[in-house]
């Protein structure tokens, strides 16, 4: 069993909306200084309002197992995103060299796939619902091409992940290496 560490941080920045957890498990948005449910934070986070979560008794900052909880409800009511594989791939990263890259990983192919939606959403609001119809059969081989794009930019962020991880296995090769009296080759 892993232990958790407690973390606290500095005081939060002031563009940050500081919500206070309290003992009894309630959250308090000092903005409104009102009592608020797990579904309001959500609501903050899905209206890109950064925020804060501290817990009132240690100071502890709460924010990832906050955002963790509302995943984790998510998940449980209706169309999960994740499948059972792609959680136990997650969990396989933990531990293993690869786990100090995964999450830039991630968080850049999650940007450049919001990127990607926010574009679409932009062009679509621009088209009639007529030119709709007459685009539509046009619309597969432009997708295409836009999660070809994608899929490029996917691919090169994998790859240097990938060059990160080999650097640091040689970096680390290297040093076990000089410790024992060998010198590395060129």
């Amino acid at each position: 069993m892993t232990t958790k560490k407690s973390k606290t941080l500095p005081p939060v920045q002031s563009d940050k909306r500081v919500i206070k957890k309290y003992p009894n498990r309630r959250l308090y948005d000092t903005t409104t200084s009102s009592y608020i449910t797990l579904f309001e934070v959500k609501q903050l986070v899905m209206d890109q309002i950064d925020l804060r979560v501290i817990d009132v008794k240690t100071n502890e900052d709460l924010t990832r197992s906050i955002l963790l909880q509302i995943i984790l409800e998510e998940e449980s009511a209706g169309v999960p995103m994740f499948t059972e594989k792609v959680l136990e791939n997650f969990i396989r990263f933990y531990g293993h060299t690869m786990q100090p890259f995964m999450g830039s990983y991630l968080e850049r192919n999650v940007q450049a796939l919001t990127q990607f939606q926010s574009k679409m959403t932009e062009s679509s609001k621009k088209v009639s619902p007529e030119l709709w119809q007459k685009l539509m059969p046009l619309q597969v081989p432009v997708l295409q091409g836009m999660l070809g794009q994608y899929a490029e930019q996917s691919s090169a962020m994998f790859l240097q992940m990938q060059e990160k991880v080999q650097e640091q296995f040689q970096m680390q090769t290297d040093a076990m290496l000089g410790a024992l009296g060998v010198k590395p080759k060129p």
